[in-house]
């Protein structure tokens, strides 16, 4: 009994199931607050943390370094200590995404952060990938 292998192989991809092509995507919450005097007011602050599945200080620390202004954590708030527009508040909270929290190998958010003698690592879940983490904070 003779067997074709390139006909073998069209009969075992038919018989293989439909791959859907479904790429789940990672979006970060836009910002919504207001300006109330001379501060910038977050209101969905934690809302943004509890996606990006990282520490408030950590996050707070990040964008007080960034944005260069004050800034305290009120309850579910983030108060900032001047005016700053909400598109600069939301490409700082892009990038610290893309620096803390997406895996550079798989691109999942799937990853924690660990911290080795005085080296932070962002270690992926997803995919095993551990690499440091280059932004410093």
């Amino acid at each position: 009994m003779q067997f074709d292998y390139q006909q073998l192989l069209r009969e075992g991809k038919a018989k293989l199931p439909e791959r859907s092509i479904s790429k789940e995507r990672f979006e970060v919450p836009s910002v919504t607050g207001h300006v109330e005097g001379n501060k910038t007011i977050i209101s969905n602050f934690s809302i943004i943390v509890s996606a990006l599945q990282r520490d408030a200080e950590h996050l707070l620390k990040y964008l007080q370094r960034e944005l260069a202004t004050p800034a305290t954590i009120d309850g579910p708030r983030l108060v900032l200590g001047r005016k700053i527009s909400s598109s600069s508040v939301n490409q700082k909270i892009q990038q610290y995404a893309k620096d803390f929290v997406v895996c550079k190998e798989c691109g999942k958010p799937d990853t924690k952060l660990i911290r080795e003698d005085r080296v932070l690592f962002l270690k992926c879940t997803a995919c095993g990938a551990k690499e440091p983490v280059k932004a410093k904070l």
